[in-house]
């Protein structure tokens, strides 16, 4: 698919790999539609790239009512939709039993699933209804003519093959996304969407820069090579590819130096 001209829709576009994502896509010419809780950050990345070819909507994708709002008026806008980037996801560091004896509380545990697990779900089903009901192809290629409708693009995390103690929840929330992903391939198939997921290693995220220097010094000197976090450019370089390359579909792409996460 040939990105400019076209409309993505970009979770958790006004911070981190979303952010960066929404940047590079923009850059390439396509319009973006960003779905985010931070209302501030998102009016900043609107002003920052442009009202006229991008758009923010503060949305909980937990909620079907909340996202089917947000993608009217993305149709409003821009008319149509091409495909998701999904980057909206929450982290949580906690032992099913803690040292002092108290249990992982269940609250928890549902809120992790339900943002990066059932909240990627609820916004690629109801795209890919809208994107399903557009009638013209995509782009063209080399002279003949690609019938590929959309992409889809979400984002697990190495934690989903080798979670480290205390990420039962984040762990079971990205294997989710990781188990999707081939099942909706070949379903979307026959809709002529394409769909894949990015495992990111470690990134340099605002998350991950609170961390104690000495927690992100230990951190680079785990990664083989490049020993050092990934930059969010890098996921953003990744999605282009997976947009651009029709032939890689129902694939899941670890981005992580060829880092593999010890137990703790």
């Amino acid at each position: 698919m040939k990105i400019n001209g076209k409309t993505f829709v970009v979770t958790g576009g006004a911070s981190g790999l979303g952010l960066e994502t929404s940047r590079h896509l923009r850059s390439l010419g396509a319009n973006i539609f960003i779905m985010d809780m931070n209302e501030e950050n998102g009016r900043k990345v609107v002003e920052e790239l442009g009202s006229d070819k991008t758009m923010f909507s503060s949305v909980d994708i937990t909620l079907e009512d909340s996202v089917k709002l947000s993608l009217e008026h993305c149709l409003k806008k821009f008319k149509e939709i091409h495909g998701v980037i999904n980057c909206a996801g929450v982290a949580a560091a906690q032992r099913v039993i803690k040292r002092d004896g108290q249990v992982h509380p269940l609250d928890l545990f549902t809120r992790v699933v339900m943002v990066n697990l059932i909240g990627t779900f609820n916004v690629i089903r109801l795209v890919a209804d809208i994107i399903h009901n557009q009638n013209q192809p995509s782009s063209k290629d080399g002279g003949e003519e690609e019938e590929e409708k959309g992409v889809f693009i979400m984002t697990a995390s190495v934690a989903a093959f080798e979670g480290q103690v205390g990420q039962s929840a984040y762990s079971a929330s990205k294997s989710g996304v990781v188990g999707m992903t081939l099942p909706m391939a070949r379903e979307f198939a026959t809709l002529k969407i394409r769909i894949n997921t990015i495992a990111p290693g470690t990134f340099e995220t605002p998350m991950v820069e609170m961390l104690p220097q000495a927690a992100i010094k230990s951190i680079n000197e785990s990664i083989p090579f490049p020993s050092r976090m990934g930059k969010p450019k890098e996921f953003a370089f990744l999605c282009q590819h997976l947009i651009e390359n029709t032939y890689i579909n129902g694939e899941v792409i670890r981005l992580d130096g060829a880092l593999r996460l010890s137990k703790l």
